[in-house]
């Protein structure tokens, strides 16, 4: 991903956005022909800021670049912290990452735990809607069966998004995808031993079966600064005949307000990039997206 593109209708605009989350802290203004590295703009002059939250620094945050023991090997794999992007190189300037998606009218962490890439992962989970029969329902107008995904109201801003998370040091990206969905969609950290055993058994159905990787890499997410950005995996894993995901209740936990199925269609709202996601998914799967099929949403 060049940083080219950093000025690209959609790529980033969430990455812009002000007051930052959880802050009253106003970004500069970046304007669209300005968010590439490869104009020049003498004038730039973000905003520094890092929330307390990371300065106070939790295990699953970097220490500040001007400490003196804190050598981070950035675009390689530092023991167990992950700083290769799936985006390929990015540059560094004064000993900070760059943002490949271009300038964010902010310097510094901000929420994120790491300089550079914030690495996460996000399961879609789906099925087709049945009617009491056990038929598969399709839209009237497209014509299409309608698929379902597994959805989470979030507890910090209250949106409805993929039940998804970071991706813990030296952890597989596929054990975040099953860890994450169990925690926030199944309520699996409130469970008795037994009730684990048998969620994982259920689990490990549904998520060693084919899988579609709907998307990799850089993601415009309000979070994100000059010199730390978010980055995901989103995978979908289908549940053709309903089976599996009968003998699951779905339960709220972790990070999680409340948890439902929900019916994949353009009239989406939902956090973050989630529902270009979602649209993917749909196209993979050849389900209903919208009743206007004259016209495809471009750009991701």
């Amino acid at each position: 991903m060049s940083s080219s593109n950093g000025a690209k209708e959609n790529s980033h605009n969430k990455a812009r956005t002000s007051p930052y989350p959880g802050s009253k802290v106003q970004r500069s203004q970046v304007p669209n022909e300005k968010v590439g590295w490869f104009v020049e703009w003498q004038d730039y002059n973000p905003v520094e800021y890092t929330a307390a939250s990371v300065l106070a620094g939790p295990r699953w945050a970097d220490p500040q670049i001007s400490e003196s023991n804190f050598s981070p090997k950035f675009n390689e794999k530092d023991g167990h912290v992950e700083r290769k992007s799936q985006n390929g190189l990015y540059e560094i300037e004064n000993g900070r990452p760059r943002n490949p998606a271009g300038r964010t009218g902010l310097v510094g962490r901000g929420l994120l735990g790491r300089w550079g890439p914030n690495h996460a992962a996000d399961p879609i989970i789906t099925r087709w809607k049945r009617d009491g029969s056990g038929n598969k329902i399709t839209h009237p107008v497209s014509g299409k069966n309608i698929l379902q995904f597994v959805a989470i109201k979030r507890k910090d801003c209250g949106e409805w998004a993929i039940p998804g998370g970071m991706v813990d040091p030296g952890e597989k990206i596929s054990a975040t995808l099953k860890r994450e969905f169990g925690e926030e969609a199944l309520n699996s950290l409130q469970k008795s031993s037994a009730e684990k055993r048998e969620l994982e058994e259920q689990l490990h159905k549904l998520f060693s079966q084919e899988h579609l990787v709907i998307y990799k890499g850089y993601v415009d997410d309000p979070r994100n600064t000059d010199n730390a950005w978010m980055e995901t995996e989103a995978v979908n894993y289908h549940d053709e005949t309903g089976e599996i995901m009968d003998n699951l209740t779905l339960e709220a936990g972790d990070d999680a307000g409340r948890v439902k199925w929900v019916d994949i269609s353009d009239q989406l709202q939902l956090y973050g990039s989630h529902s270009q996601f979602i649209k993917l998914v749909a196209e993979k799967r050849d389900a209903h997206w919208s009743e206007d099929s004259g016209t495809e949403c471009r750009g991701l």
